[in-house]
């Protein structure tokens, strides 16, 4: 119902005029994050400009958006109020090293072990967090810092013109697909407010509600270059224990959040990015931003939905909209300012819409409960908490809701070979959760001299798994008996190489398993 996904091919026309939709859709997002900081807007302007560009011609997802965020903001917060901002700078580039390295050690490819249920979960909070953010801009400082709803007309105008602005991102993709929907209902609506003198809150208004009393009649976007600047901090082991938490904190929620986006978009667009290159091109540029006075940040998925959603697809869709945004401050400030909020939360509005996965609603009764409640409990945590805790959460839940379900399905199907010697052809893993099932399996009291276990269908998984197997060998040898393992892979047989003379293993006709590789990402 709600698929937004504009299936143009990729070409420069469309790459541009969607990177210009998503540049004006990156300025209240920027300045509002920067706020939450506690930094000037500029310093997320920056941010945005310099994560964008830099994550766009390095990173490893052609089409995906990067810039100032709130996941990254919250975690600034703190660090700023008691520490300062060349603190910030210190810890953003600081981060930004974290995330090179893990690129280097190939981490990103861990992202595979998300699974599915925790992906829905995922961009079913974030949508519900990209609606809830908005909540703000239906607000205005009636005193200082209390925030009151819009009333009477201006509430009617904001409501108006947001609902224009969707039916505009709505319909017109089904009449031509010549210029991306967003960009014309930002245009069009902008328009008519300057033209019929409409009364609706401006980019502006909002920078100005935010900036305290006596800086609000000056406020502006209007900046210049970003300057080189290395963070103005003591360079010592007591700086560096300030800012490790933090930039350890910076670096791990901001390559989960980029990893993620980057699996929503590589599944929208039947594409693969490339993890590992993704973290270096986000070490890169949060770097650069430590250096040049910015707040750093990550891929952000509602901007990168609106690019995708408006056939953006190529490097130089998110080029552009780094560089028009650039241009934007340092030229374009005062028409900026007058874009109404309206029109941007419209076009957010409809990023939700495409963005939460509808179908997860259908699908509930038809999967597994335990799958059904990681979808709710991700998306919860994800709205409540943040990004980081709820995929770490989900994650834990799988992994041992798998563990739990694995754990009952190992049994062995019990022959004698001609020899006389009794057989347990083994069905399923042996790890940390199966190896008290494991155990029961075997009558090692009145089972033959001679004992073989077959391992063609089942595998050790672990050191719990080889702790089982030696306590069983040595009640075997303990009563003068003999265990012979068979058909063991080789990763499992190098694992059973601290087992010693407990266990004669006999290979015969190994399988071929093997571990998951890093030729990928």
């Amino acid at each position: 119902m709600f698929n937004l996904l504009d299936q143009r091919p990729t070409n420069i026309k469309n790459d541009v005029l969607s990177g210009i939709t998503v540049a004006l859709a990156l300025v209240p997002e920027a300045v509002a994050f920067a706020f939450i900081a506690g930094v000037e807007p500029m310093v997320g302007l920056y941010a945005a400009f310099m994560m964008g560009l830099i994550t766009s011609i390095v990173g490893g997802r052609p089409g995906m958006i990067s810039g100032a965020t709130g996941a990254t903001a919250v975690v600034m917060t703190s660090l700023v109020v008691v520490h300062g901002v060349e603190y910030l700078f210190a810890t953003v580039l600081l981060a930004g090293i974290l995330q090179i390295i893990a690129g280097i050690l190939k981490l990103g490819k861990f992202i595979r072990i998300v699974p599915h249920p925790v992906m829905l979960g995922f961009v079913n909070g974030l949508a519900i967090v990209i609606f809830l953010s908005q909540k703000d801009l239906f607000k205005f400082e009636s005193s200082e810092d209390v925030w009151q709803w819009l009333q009477g007309t201006e509430m009617l105008f904001m409501v108006s013109l947001v609902a224009i602005t969707m039916l505009i991102m709505h319909f017109l993709p089904k009449i031509t697909n010549a210029v991306p929907a967003g960009l014309v209902a930002i245009v069009s609506v902008s328009l008519a407010v300057l033209m019929l003198d409409l009364p609706a809150r401006t980019v502006i208004d909002f920078v100005a509600d935010k900036l305290p009393e006596s800086l609000a009649d000056s406020a502006t976007l209007q900046g210049t270059l970003p300057s080189f600047s290395i963070p103005q901090v003591p360079y010592t082991f007591a700086t560096l224990w300030i800012i490790l938490p933090y930039a350890a904190i910076i670096a791990a929620v901001g390559l989960i959040e980029s990893l993620l986006t980057l699996t929503v978009i590589d599944e929208l667009t039947n594409t693969r990015g490339k993890g590992n290159r993704e973290c270096i091109g986000q070490g890169v540029a949060n770097s650069v931003n430590g250096l040049f006075g910015a707040m750093g940040g990550c891929a952000m998925i509602g901007q990168s939905m609106i690019n995708i959603n408006n056939g953006g697809r190529g490097r130089l869709s998110g080029i552009t909209a780094a560089l028009v945004l650039l241009a934007f401050i340092l030229f374009a400030a005062p028409l900026i300012e007058q874009i109404p909020l309206a029109a941007l939360v419209g076009v957010m509005f409809m990023v939700v819409l495409g963005t939460f996965e509808w179908s997860s609603f259908r699908i509930m009764r038809k999967i597994p409960i335990t799958d059904a409640f990681v979808i709710v409990l991700v998306s919860v945590v994800t709205v409540f908490f943040d990004l980081a805790i709820a995929v770490i959460t989900g994650v834990i839940v799988s992994a041992l809701a798998f563990a739990w379900k694995h754990a009952q399905h190992i049994y062995a199907d019990v022959s004698y070979d001609s020899y006389g010697r009794k057989i347990y052809d083994l069905r399923g893993p042996v790890f940390f959760g199966s190896v008290s099932n494991f155990k029961e399996i075997f009558d090692i009291e009145n089972d033959p001299q001679e004992v073989i276990i077959e391992f063609k269908r089942s595998r050790i998984s672990d050191h719990s798994g080889i702790d089982a197997l030696d306590a069983i060998a040595e009640k075997y040898q303990n009563l003068g008996k003999t265990l012979h393992i068979r058909h063991i892979s080789e990763e499992c047989r190098e694992l059973l190489s601290k087992a010693g003379d407990l266990c004669e293993i006999n290979v015969l006709e190994d399988p071929i398993y093997h571990v998951a590789s890093d030729k990928l990402g």
